[in-house]
């Protein structure tokens, strides 16, 4: 599985090569909305997968993006769902084989948390 992971994400990281810089202001969103999640929003409950490595699992993270894209309090955060738009773009035609992803709710916090590992990983990929 993780081979299938590294080779979905180093495809995506070929032709997404030129915004090495996007992925690097994807991190620095993720992070500024990390720390501005408020009380009201540590009660949503995202599908987070248990294994971000698992390649079955890439449309969950999707997913889960798109949860926290509707919640008002990330309005302020709308650049940051633009250029995560791009990526998904480059990843997602390489997930027509998904399986099954292991996942569990979890708050809003530890969502990101996970998301934001998922992008370092796609990025060091990427650079390879």
């Amino acid at each position: 599985m993780k081979t299938h992971l590294y080779l979905l994400l180093l495809a995506a990281g070929i032709s997404a090569a030129p915004q090495m810089s996007s992925m690097a202001e994807l991190l620095t969103l993720l992070q500024q909305m990390c720390e501005s999640v408020t009380k009201d929003m540590q009660t949503l409950r995202i599908e987070t997968p248990d294994n971000i490595d698992d390649v079955n699992c890439v449309s969950t993270i999707f997913e889960g993006t798109e949860q926290l894209k509707t919640n008002p309090a990330m309005k302020k955060f709308s650049v940051f769902f633009q250029k995560f738009e791009r990526l998904k773009q480059s990843l997602t035609p390489s997930l027509a084989k998904e399986g099954k992803c292991d996942t569990e709710r979890k708050n809003a916090t530890l969502f990101i948390e996970k998301l934001m590992m998922f992008i370092r990983k796609a990025s060091k990929r990427a650079r390879l």
